[in-house]
């Protein structure tokens, strides 16, 4: 299964290489051996990158999952005026090889959206987590809230959120995603438990990040 979300780029990949390979006639044997050798490997990675396996997110109360595939790269406490002092930030780092599709980390409303232009360093420096384009979303579920933002990185110059504002969501249910790679960063409430460490992989909308 691939994400809809990457259609109108699998597209434009597909028409690319058909047109490099047209071309790739006219060229030496070596060379066209060559160049069609790696437009197969293109369109496979293209393929691969935009796929959307399906998910169903842990059947438990009161938790709090991972809205993306990656490596945990960095928790730190961190006071936020929508979340509250002493709450915790979690950050994911995501490899052009993991899903890109992001997902809710919380049902209830989408009570913020914020879009922020900014830089696009590389999506490990510390520095992306302020600085680079993103993403950020705010879920207030009656009984806490949380933020997270999809954050852009040197390759991913595309977030994609199909949320609105106040729009009631699900955890585990599929709203976005970054184009090649970046983090996506959370910051969970005074009152959730962390139930995850540096270096852990998780896996979106099936990870559990914390309990509350």
């Amino acid at each position: 299964m691939f994400t809809p979300y990457g259609y109108s780029t699998m597209i434009k990949v597909f028409i690319l290489c058909l047109l490099f390979g047209a071309a790739a006639l006219f060229f030496p044997f070596w060379a066209e051996r060559a160049l069609l050798g790696f437009i197969s490997l293109f369109i496979l990675f293209t393929l691969y990158f935009f796929r959307d396996p399906e998910r169903k997110a842990p059947d438990e109360e009161r938790i709090i999952v991972a809205p993306a595939d990656g490596k945990i790269i960095l928790i730190q406490p961190r006071d936020d005026s929508f979340t509250g002092n002493g709450s915790s930030l979690v950050s994911i780092f995501m490899s052009p090889f993991n899903v890109h599709v992001n997902r809710i980390p919380l049902s209830g409303q989408v009570t913020r959206l914020n879009y922020k232009s900014g830089q696009f360093l590389m999506a490990f420096d510390p520095r992306s987590m302020e600085s680079n384009e993103q993403m950020e979303i705010g879920i207030d579920n009656g009984e806490i809230r949380l933020l997270f933002r999809q954050v852009s990185g040197f390759l991913a110059r595309r977030i994609v959120c199909k949320l609105q504002n106040n729009e009631t969501v699900e955890t585990g249910k599929r709203f976005g995603m970054i184009k090649f790679g970046s983090r996506v960063d959370i910051i969970l409430p005074p009152s959730a438990s962390l139930m995850v460490q540096p270096g852990q992989i998780t896996l979106a909308g099936q990870t559990i990040l914390a309990r509350y």
